[in-house]
C-alpha cells in the first residue's frame, strides 16, 4: 500500500495471530445518565461487561440508542483533550443558531447559523449534527479478555444536549 505524493510507510508482520471459532455471545443494556453536554467515561462499565461475558478473543460493539448523543474512543489522559474537542463541535454545528467564525457574507457581516428543526429545542439540531460528525456506534477488538484499547483510549459517550439525559447502550460481544 503506497501513499499518493509520499514514500510509503513499513508495515510490519502479523502478530499473535490466531483463529477460533464463535462459540460465545453476550449482550446486555446500561443506561447512563449524563449531566448535560460533554464527556462521560463508559470504559469501565464496558469492560466489565467484557468480563462478565467471559470472550477471551473476539469483539465487543458499543452501540448508543440516540441521535443526539454519540460515541468516541478518545485520548483518557488529559481532560482539556474533551474540552478542545468540544469546543471544535461547537465549531462544526453551534448551539441556538450562534454567529460563527469564517461564516461572513459577501457584505462582510457574519452569518448566524440557523436550524429548521427545533421541535425538541434549539439545542436539538445542533446534536444531531454532532453525531453525524462522530457515530454511535463503535467496535473494540478484545485480546486476553481485556479491551484492546492503546494506553490512553478510553470510550466516551458525549452528550450533545444542554441538559442531563439517560441515554441507552447496548453492548454486544462475541467471541470465544
Amino acid at each position: 500500500m503506497r501513499q499518493a505524493g509520499r514514500s510509503a510507510g513499513k508495515i510490519g508482520p502479523l502478530e499473535g495471530f490466531s483463529t477460533a471459532e464463535v462459540t460465545r455471545q453476550a449482550s446486555a443494556r446500561v443506561t447512563v445518565a449524563t449531566p448535560g453536554q460533554g464527556f462521560t467515561d463508559i470504559t469501565e462499565a464496558v469492560a466489565d461487561f467484557v468480563a462478565q461475558s467471559g470472550i477471551r478473543s473476539g469483539l465487543v460493539s458499543v452501540f448508543c440508542r440516540h441521535t443526539s448523543a454519540s460515541l468516541t474512543i478518545q485520548e483518557n489522559a488529559d481532560p482539556d483533550v474533551r474540552v478542545d474537542l468540544m469546543t471544535a463541535l461547537d465549531g462544526f454545528a453551534p448551539r441556538h443558531g450562534q454567529y460563527v467564525h469564517g461564516m461572513e457574507g459577501p457584505d462582510g457581516l457574519r452569518k448566524q447559523v440557523r436550524y429548521i428543526h427545533s421541535a425538541e429545542g434549539p439545542d436539538d439540531m445542533p446534536g444531531h449534527i454532532r453525531t453525524m460528525l462522530t457515530d454511535t456506534n463503535i467496535v473494540v477488538p478484545l485480546l486476553e479478555g481485556r479491551l484492546a484499547l492503546g494506553t490512553w483510549q478510553g470510550i466516551y459517550l458525549i452528550e450533545h444536549r444542554e441538559r442531563s439525559h439517560n441515554r441507552e447502550i447496548i453492548l454486544a460481544a462475541f467471541g470465544s
